[in-house]
């Protein structure tokens, strides 16, 4: 009970990047507005023209839909903290306010490292099994694809979030990060926070190694097929369905791999901090970007709908 007390008053304040005065705060600031902006009309566009559109009513897009569903949340979970402590200087975010930044923040990271297996698996039937699709990617199928990533990512969540909990914490606490990711919090406990650390360790080796051995046996077979195929043409159109999931593939499990490669050296807090910024805040944009862009059938369903709201465009 005494702990707990303790831990209710708690309170964290984020360094962010103020320690590095060659870093205005003002410009960071509009940079992460407009990157979030972005991140927000580009995820819940996707979303909402993967839904009012019935061409995109297929296994496919209904992944890349909670794909960028979960990035929203994601970024919604951080970005706004981030934007708020570059202009204000009380940074000061309580105890409990922390811990759950902390526990959404989770359950959508992990959700999002399955999400891509899950859409890896859907290319894997599309192009190996072109005949059987529609019979092996029913929506009850469909469905429990994508119920797992996001119990995956709720069972870690609350996981880490327990033992969080059971370390100790006093008065004011300054971690060196500018959102409350598990490393910078357990930083700063007054008690033994090995268990936490070893437990976080785990399940991030086991999410992306899993992830990672899933997409990389999967992709195996797909160009093994593609290979295979008796004409260039043939081959073309599978290259290019995979081109922008590999891509977001890439960028996401470079990124994580990159974090935690990093040593936790005190010279290596502002690498951390930049990859972890990209992580959290750039990726969300970059994903919904990466599958427009490249994706004919988004674009001509954004075209339709725009033709629909303004008619005279």
């Amino acid at each position: 009970m005494l702990a707990g007390n303790q831990n209710a008053t708690a309170t964290f304040t984020p360094l962010g990047f103020s320690e590095y005065p060659d870093l205005v705060q003002v410009p960071l600031f509009l940079v992460f507005l407009v990157i979030y902006t972005v991140t927000v009309l580009g995820n819940l566009g996707m979303v909402t023209i993967i839904r009012v559109s019935p061409k995109l009513h297929t296994p496919m897009y209904f992944f890349l839909s909670h794909l960028s569903f979960a990035d929203f949340c994601y970024s919604t979970t951080v970005t706004p903290k981030l934007l708020e402590n570059l202009v204000v200087e009380d940074r000061t975010i309580s105890f409990l306010g922390c811990i759950l930044q902390f526990f959404f923040a989770c359950i959508f990271a992990a959700a999002e490292i399955f999400m891509l297996a899950v859409m890896a698996y859907d290319r894997f039937v599309a192009i190996c099994k072109p005949l059987l699709y529609t019979v092996v990617m029913s929506p009850k199928l469909c469905a429990l694809l994508v119920a797992g990533p996001y119990t995956w990512g709720v069972v870690s969540s609350l996981t880490l979030t327990y033992f969080l909990l059971a370390l100790s914490f006093f008065g004011s606490n300054i971690i060196n990060n500018f959102v409350c990711e598990h490393l910078a919090i357990v930083s700063v406990s007054c008690s033994d926070p090995h268990i936490s650390q070893m437990l976080c360790f785990v399940i991030v080796i086991f999410s992306e190694a899993s992830s990672l051995a899933i997409i990389l046996t999967i992709y195996i077979s797909i160009f093994v097929t593609i290979i295979k195929m008796p004409s260039a043409a043939g081959r073309q159109k599978p290259f290019s369905t995979c081109a922008s999931h590999l891509t977001a593939i890439t960028i996401f499990h470079g990124t994580v791999l990159f974090l935690y490669c990093v040593p936790n050296s005190r010279n290596s807090w502002l690498i951390v901090k930049v990859g972890s910024a990209f992580y959290t805040v750039v990726i969300p944009m970059l994903n919904p970007l990466i599958y427009s862009l490249r994706n004919k059938d988004v674009k001509e369903s954004v075209r339709k709908l725009m033709n629909h709201v303004i008619p005279f465009c």
